[in-house]
């Protein structure tokens, strides 16, 4: 039984280092594709992150798969944030609140410009993960209406824009030097989002379809 341990742990070992590896890479990647863009070198990356140039090929066969799973990994970790946001048991509004200035964090509206024909914009994990945040955000949203406290002209795809364009400018564009303005401007957002509403705003509430057509 030991040895049969010994052996597991030396077959189990490589695995983990693997696992770390490839993380710190997603996130040096992450990074680097926020404040130069998706086309900083990928040597560049490998040093960041620790590792060689090597190591980012065994795991990123090119580019394009690297900039999928940085963007897949910041749509999971926005889907978790709102999953914990669902699983609050008091002020519903709050709940909300509290998920769109941790969702700023993930910088999501530097990232996902990225994603254009060229770096996979239909692959089936991207398309699972936008699918996934777009859900837990709507029901979200509901919760907060049921209860009065969210203006009933408001749609998924109205909050979604806002996020982007009030959390981050687009990558490589000095954006670091916006992060004191970032979660003022959220709440200032956000207090318009409050019911009962001061105003009757134009048009009809975005949607995430409105989004992909435009």
């Amino acid at each position: 039984m030991q040895t049969a341990t010994l052996a597991e742990r030396k077959v189990s070992r490589p695995r983990a280092d693997a696992l770390r590896n490839r993380e710190r890479i997603v996130t040096a990647a992450r990074e680097m594709f926020v404040e130069g863009g998706p086309e900083v070198p990928l040597d560049e990356i490998a040093r960041r992150a620790g590792v060689g140039n090597a190591t980012v090929y065994r795991n990123f066969p090119d580019r394009q798969a690297l900039v999928r799973e940085v963007v897949c990994s910041v749509m999971r970790r926005t889907a978790q944030a709102a999953e914990l946001a669902l699983a609050e048991t008091g002020d519903a509004f709050e709940a909300l609140s509290r998920f769109v200035h941790v969702s700023a964090e993930e910088r999501i509206s530097a990232l996902c410009p990225m994603i254009s024909a060229g770096f996979g914009e239909h692959h089936p994990d991207l398309e699972a993960a936008r699918e996934r945040v777009e859900e837990l955000v709507d029901a979200l949203m509901e919760r907060a209406r049921a209860a009065g406290q969210l203006r009933s002209d408001v749609g998924v795809g109205d909050l979604m824009v806002a996020l982007a364009q009030l959390s981050r400018p687009p990558a490589g564009t000095g954006c670091l030097s916006a992060d004191r303005f970032v979660h003022r401007h959220l709440q200032l957002f956000l207090d318009g989002l409050r019911a009962p509403a001061r105003s009757e705003l134009p048009g009809a509430p975005a949607t995430m379809e409105d989004l992909r057509q435009t």
